[in-house]
């Protein structure tokens, strides 16, 4: 059965890919904080939820080794990611760590302990970024460059791994109605702002393009833009 692995599965943007990856006929090894009773029973059958700390490096290794054997992972969403928001100077250095490890660091290292598998099955890489990818992002300065990281990480991996069959794409939403923003004074405004199915229906779009095609990267922005403060 052809596998996906998605991270950030249990909400918002990683939710929605792995819903249409399982209506898509994929099973989805969802990796999330804590995955709703409704999601793992209407998806029951399809959906393998692994709760994980995945900034545990040694775990998620172990863990990753051990999925490999039993199953043929076709697709790598890297989804999850954390933002804090403010003055530079004013951000912990906790938050900083967490940023980078979580954004930058950790789609690198699932995306080294899945690459062979991916080569083999002439596979998808698909990194959730972000519009502040290609942007100067005051009072998001960290966290915009985590997603420039991503994105340029995205970009080589591409050039170093097509002759193997691999596709990679960076897709760079603007601002989407999840929880990302839980850590800010501000959130994005439901009248003009990207929905989480938004961003799922770019990835079915990519599952279904030729096979000799390869889209690198996707932008997505609201027709309208407005953020509100909270």
């Amino acid at each position: 059965m052809k596998t996906a692995i998605v991270t950030g599965a249990s909400s918002g943007i990683g939710k929605a890919i792995a819903q249409s990856l399982i209506k898509a006929g994929y099973k989805v090894i969802g990796f999330g904080r804590k995955f709703n009773d409704e999601f793992r029973e209407n998806f029951s059958e399809m959906l393998q939820p692994i709760e994980l700390d995945l900034l545990d490096t040694n775990k998620l290794e172990q863990t990753i080794k051990a999925l490999k054997k039993e199953n043929d992972i076709t697709i790598l969403v890297n989804c999850a990611g954390v933002a804090y928001y403010g003055l530079f100077e004013e951000i912990g250095v906790s938050d900083i760590q967490k940023m980078v490890r979580t954004n930058l660091e950790l789609p690198m290292i699932l995306t080294q302990l899945l690459l062979r598998d991916l080569k083999k099955n002439k596979g998808f890489v698909i990194n959730i970024s972000s519009v502040t990818a290609t942007s100067s992002n005051p009072h998001g300065v960290a966290y915009g460059a985590t997603k420039a990281g991503l994105s340029s990480f995205s970009k080589s991996l591409f050039d170093e791994a097509r002759k193997y069959g691999i596709k990679v794409c960076d897709i760079k939403p603007d601002m989407t109605d999840t929880n990302l923003y839980r850590n800010a004074n501000f959130t994005c405004d439901p009248s003009a702002c990207l929905a989480p199915a938004d961003v799922a229906a770019v990835v079915e779009y990519l599952l279904n393009a030729g096979e000799g095609v390869v889209v690198n990267e996707i932008t997505l922005k609201p027709q309208l833009h407005r953020i509100q403060r909270k």
